[in-house]
């Protein structure tokens, strides 16, 4: 018998989380990242939410007349590309095919969102992992009757999943926070959900999976993976140098963001993958006038799909909207100007002198949910397609699929006596 060794494909949110509860259960594993560093695209600098509360599904016909309406408009929250492409029609087709599961979905995401909390704090707090965590909860603010009675309708989902959030009205909502302006009709509370620096804590855990002996190949671009004739994954990678190298393993875990779509067809599976681009601002906040004005209470905006973190006492994160154009990672300035109006909007005593700009692409599936197990081949396994909620969501799918591929591969799995893996469950 020997130690299964398992590829994991991305150095993402998901992959190092994934990487991290694979080294849990004693198996050897190896992280391919085509970047120099852990965390280095979509889970960069995202709106930093843990967000339980965030969890409902977009498959509704209002949100497809919603992209429709605002198809014409640069700087509409949800932007659609009218270029077409196979990809996107078939993307669409599944998503408006997906619209009779939105409340099981929500529902489910919900618990997802919720089971994930322990394995992130826990994870954070065993590898003595400092990234910025505010555990001060979300408020969501609407500014009309129909957008509050629709959160109203959206809470009794989350309920289902075991989330408690409560209705709070505008003199509530301000002293929740305090520095937030203007005119709303009312808000939603979750005092259990919270924030942080998904960068910042990929990164930690990256060191920390290290430390536990998972062999970590940066700069290594995966080219293709391959199930072979002896029932292992081949995977080719080539790195900085234009030099690629061939390696052999016993299961595969692909957790490659938009990626995965390529990376799943070549192991004979479809995973209908779409690059959804999303924007953020780090504001800056160099001046006491300007620590001050910002909140410390994390926000979302329904009407303008916008959220917003405080990361530490001098940092201050704006992220939000949705654009379908393909595989395109440009950072377009009439983006990012309603990100920085809002600020100047909502929070005026804000300083928007030092504004840092970016853009990410969600990997999302139709159905809004992730693709998390194995594939038809024996070895082959997904954590990828997790959407907007992959910082929310990572660390339990992580412990979803380590723990199929331990039932996959029990039979082969050795481990030393008296180690804590053989005594206890690696799964908290």
């Amino acid at each position: 018998m020997h130690t299964p060794h398992i590829a994991v494909l991305g150095g993402g949110i998901t992959g190092v989380t994934t990487a991290y509860a694979l080294s849990r259960r004693g198996f050897a594993v190896t992280l391919f990242e085509r970047h120099r560093y852990a965390a280095m695209e979509t889970s960069f600098a995202n709106g930093g939410q843990l967000s339980a509360s965030n969890a409902e599904v977009w498959n509704l016909p209002a949100t497809v007349l919603k992209g429709l309406k605002w198809m014409l408009r640069a700087d509409a929250p949800l932007l659609v590309s009218p270029r077409p492409s196979w990809h996107k029609l078939s993307w669409f087709a599944e998503f408006l095919a997906a619209i009779p599961k939105y409340e099981r979905n929500t529902v489910e995401t919900a618990r997802l969102a919720i089971a994930a909390r322990q394995h992130l704090f826990g994870w954070a707090d065993a590898e003595g992992i400092d990234f910025d965590l505010k555990r001060q909860g979300i408020l969501h603010i609407y500014r009309d009757k129909a957008g509050f009675e629709h959160a109203a309708r959206v809470s009794s989902l989350l309920a289902q999943g075991g989330l408690e959030r409560r209705a709070v009205t505008p003199e509530e909502m301000r002293s929740i926070e305090p520095t937030l302006a203007g005119s709303y009709y009312g808000g939603f509370y979750t005092p259990s959900d919270s924030t942080g620096d998904i960068h910042r804590f990929t990164h930690g855990l990256a060191q920390a999976v290290q430390r536990r002996g998972v062999e970590c190949l940066y700069e290594q671009r995966v080219e293709r993976a391959r199930k072979d004739a002896q029932g292992g994954v081949t995977v080719w990678s080539t790195g900085p140098e234009q030099l690629t190298q061939q390696r052999r393993f016993d299961a595969v875990v692909v957790c490659a963001g938009v990626a995965s779509r390529r990376l799943a067809a070549q192991l004979g599976d479809r995973v209908n993958i779409y690059p959804v681009k999303g924007y953020s601002i780090t504001v800056h906040l160099d001046s006491e006038t300007s620590r001050q004005a910002a909140p410390n209470v994390s926000l979302l905006d329904d009407e303008t799909k916008l959220v917003t973190s405080r990361l530490g006492a001098d940092r201050f994160r704006v992220a939000g909207t949705a654009e379908f154009a393909g595989e395109n990672r440009n950072i377009r300035a009439d983006r990012i100007q309603p990100l920085v109006q809002w600020v100047r909007e909502c929070f005026p005593g804000v300083d928007t002198r030092r504004v840092v700009p970016w853009a990410g692409l969600r990997p999302m599936m139709p159905n809004m949910m992730p693709r998390v197990g194995r594939g038809r081949a024996p070895g082959v396994f997904y954590n990828t397609g997790h959407g907007h909620l992959g910082w929310t969501l990572s660390a339990v799918t992580a412990d979803m699929v380590a723990c199929e591929v331990e039932q996959a591969l029990r039979h082969a799995v050795q481990v030393p006596a008296g180690s804590p893996l053989a005594q206890q469950p690696q799964g908290s």
